[in-house]
């Protein structure tokens, strides 16, 4: 039989068979020997064991589209990144280095800023105009009140989107809106530290309607793989490339360059400071790291 893995935890695998039933299935020893691990949102081919107890075995992952590793999912073909506009403040440097690996990865990202209801319409404005001056689609919601969340839904439709974000900035609350049936545990701020507590501990995958999913995933800290060099970071800030043809130099990587199209955008204002800044400091960051 073939299904989809909707949720891996305690060992299990957690397979739809696209008759929305689900079974608890194990994954063979092979998987460990080839050192694969079933992932959420992976096609699957299995076996059941005990029908009536919906148990099975995974025998086989089925190729995948794309793999991600921060967060962990298959066959994704877009993410919401959900950042709240207060309450804690955004990390844009967490948000930079999560839409790089997306770049990476050449999966379309949303940007999706909540918490509207306590920041107010000129502090979304702000970080509105960081993101889509840098091309990308962004969405500013109250997943408290409901507030934007039809425009979030319309984006969803007929695709599997991956949703991601740091705790604490509702995550789970725009679960639970866009999918009751989830039934989400959310949970209230720490004063101290801002961060969210009692939320997702596990990936899961929530059929939404008709070629419709989506993926709920922990908190993440981006983490660059082993393999990434300083060189090819610039290829993931899409908002560089109309400016370097006017860069002196063939191969700058407009941090130390004199003449640089890019450096004279951020001067002219045409590229934003914070996203400039956290490339230097991701540049700088893995140039140090081969070093070692």
């Amino acid at each position: 039989m073939r299904g989809k893995i909707v949720k891996g935890i305690g060992g299990f695998y957690y397979v739809d068979n696209g008759r929305n039933k689900v079974y608890a299935c194990r994954a063979k020893g092979i998987f460990r020997k080839q050192d694969v691990k079933p992932l959420v949102g992976d096609n699957v081919e299995f076996s059941v064991l005990d029908e009536t107890d919906a148990e099975g075995n995974v025998d086989a992952i089925l190729p995948r589209k794309n793999a991600l590793i921060r967060p962990a999912a298959a066959n994704v073909d877009q993410a919401l990144v959900v950042f709240s506009l207060t309450h804690p403040e955004p990390n844009l440097n967490l948000l930079d280095r999560f839409l790089v690996m997306m770049e990476r990865e050449q999966v379309p990202v949303i940007i999706c800023f909540n918490k509207l209801d306590l920041a107010g319409e000129r502090t979304a404005e702000e970080y509105r105009s960081i993101y889509e001056g840098a091309g990308y689609t962004v969405q500013i919601i109250s997943a408290r009140n409901e507030e934007g969340l039809e425009a979030v839904r319309a984006l969803m439709r007929g695709k599997t989107t991956v949703l991601a974000g740091p705790s604490g900035v509702g995550k789970s609350t725009l679960t639970n809106a866009i999918h009751p049936q989830a039934a989400m545990e959310t949970g209230d701020i720490s004063r101290k530290i801002e961060r969210g507590k009692h939320t997702t501990r596990h990936s899961e995958l929530f059929f939404l309607e008709e070629d419709t999913y989506m993926m709920d995933t922990p908190g993440f800290s981006s983490i660059f793989p082993p393999d990434m060099e300083a060189g090819e970071l610039k290829a993931y800030f899409p908002e560089f490339a109309p400016y370097e043809s006017a860069c002196r130099f063939a191969g700058c990587v407009h941090v130390g360059e004199r003449d640089c199209g890019v450096k004279e955008a951020l001067e002219q204002g045409w590229v934003s400071r914070s996203r400039y800044e956290n490339y230097v400091l991701m540049y700088e960051e893995l140039k140090s790291r081969r070093r070692y």
